[in-house]
This record gives structure tokens, C-alpha cells and sequence, in this order.
């Protein structure tokens, strides 16, 4: 089964991540890109793609408007089931990030 997995961070934590002095930045991401290959070398046969997100865009009825959200990555996987595509994410270095949340869902294939 194939499962969504989106990776969040509150954004107004963005905004105080922004505000460390850049040396600092760099040396913890690059600890979380360490941690976040290894994890992803350990998970390779169960993880299909996984990219970042950019900045949304807002569309309603009539409208567009720049946006903004908590979403920062996205994954898509592969498990038995839910359960154990949730379990693969319970030690993941996304929660080095403070406010960090991974999500986890079914995708239904068969909408349209």
C-alpha cells in the first residue's frame, strides 16, 4: 500500500529558526541532513520519492493570494499498512525541528 507522509513545522518556528546567527543554522542542519540521510539510507526500500515544498499560493472561488502553511516536505511510501508506515516515522530526525509533526495517510487511487 502506498501512504502520504507530509513533514510540518509550524511556520512562525521558521520565523524564529531565521532569527539564529547563520553560523549556528548551518551547523545544526547540517547535523539534521546527517541524521536525515541516514535515516533515509535505513528506510530506502520502503521510501518511494520524497522532495521539499515551496511557498503556496491560495486559490478560492475567484481569487489567488500568496499563502502560507505549515507543510515543508512531503514523502510518499510504501507499507503493509497505515500502522506500520506510521511506526517506520516514530524516531525520525524531523522531530530535531522544535514543532516538528509528521503525518501519515492512505492514498486512494481511485478518486475521479
Amino acid at each position: 500500500m502506498k501512504f502520504l507522509v507530509t513533514y510540518q513545522m509550524p511556520h512562525a518556528g521558521l520565523d524564529e529558526w531565521m532569527k539564529k546567527p547563520e553560523a549556528d543554522r548551518k551547523t545544526e542542519e547540517q547535523k539534521m541532513m546527517e541524521e536525515w540521510n541516514a535515516w533515509m539510507a535505513a528506510h530506502k526500500d520502503a521510501v518511494v520519492e520524497t522532495a521539499g515544498v515551496g511557498k503556496p499560493k491560495r486559490v478560492t472561488k475567484g481569487n489567488i493570494e500568496d499563502a502560507r502553511n505549515d507543510l515543508m516536505m512531503y514523502s510518499f511510501v510504501e507499507a503493509e499498512s497505515l500502522e506500520k508506515a506510521a511506526e517506520m516515522f516514530k524516531d525520525h530526525p524531523h522531530f530535531g525541528i522544535p514543532g516538528g509533526v509528521i503525518e501519515v495517510m492512505g492514498v486512494n487511487k481511485n478518486i475521479g
